[in-house]
C-alpha cells in the first residue's frame, strides 16, 4: 500500500541520501509520482524508478528509468543481478521485498527506508496490519546485515500525525568497518 503525503521528497531521505556515492545507480521502490526519484536525480544519482503504476507525465523525464511492475504478483524480480548504491522506500510495505532489496544493495549501498507502523490505525490510513511494521521490525529485519546508521520509531507529523518507523543503514563489506 502506497500513501503519499505531498510532493516534497520526505526529511528522512534528503537528510541520508547524500551518503548514496554520488552517480551511483539508486531504485526508488514503490515510487509513486516520483518525488524521490526527481530528488535523488537532482543529487545525481542514476534512479530507476518501480511502481505498479508510472505516471504517463513522468516517464521519459529527467534522465530516470521509469519501470512498470507489479511488486506484489509473485513475477521473478525484474532486476535480478542489478545492484544499487542506494535504495529509497517510503510509504510503502510488502514483506516479501525485504531478501529483494538486501540483495539488491551493493557494498557500501545506503537503504532509506519508512513506512507506516502499529498505532498508525488510531489516527487514520493504512490502518490494515498487514501494511503496518510490528514494533522494531525495520530494525530486527535489516540489522543483521547492514550497519544502522539511524533507526527511529515515533509519531510524524503536524497537521496529520503518523506512526511510522525509519532505518538508514549501509551495506559494509564483511568485516569491515568503515563506511567508505
Amino acid at each position: 500500500m502506497k500513501l503519499l503525503t505531498s510532493n516534497n521528497p520526505l526529511e528522512w531521505v534528503t537528510r541520508f541520501a547524500p551518503l548514496i556515492e554520488p552517480g551511483g545507480p539508486a531504485l526508488d521502490l514503490a515510487s509513486g509520482n516520483g518525488r524521490h526519484s526527481y530528488y535523488l536525480n537532482s543529487i545525481g544519482c542514476q534512479v530507476t524508478a518501480i511502481d505498479k503504476n508510472i505516471p504517463n507525465l513522468v516517464q521519459g523525464l529527467n534522465n530516470i528509468e521509469w519501470l512498470e511492475f507489479d511488486l506484489e504478483d509473485g513475477s521473478p524480480w525484474i532486476l535480478e543481478g542489478k545492484l544499487f548504491k542506494g535504495i529509497v522506500v517510503t510509504n510503502y510495505l510488502y514483506r516479501p521485498l525485504f531478501p529483494v532489496i538486501l540483495n539488491s544493495l551493493d557494498e557500501n549501498g545506503v537503504l532509506i527506508y519508512e513506512t507506516f507502523c502499529l498505532g498508525n490505525e488510531k489516527l487514520g490510513k493504512p490502518s490494515n496490519p498487514d501494511y503496518l511494521l510490528k514494533s522494531g521490525e525495520l530494525l530486527t529485519v535489516f540489522s543483521e546485515d547492514l550497519k544502522v546508521i539511524a533507526y527511529e520509531e515515533d509519531t510524524l507529523g503536524e497537521n496529520q500525525k503518523y506512526v511510522k518507523q525509519r532505518i538508514c543503514a549501509i551495506k559494509l563489506l564483511p568485516g569491515s568497518t568503515a563506511l567508505f
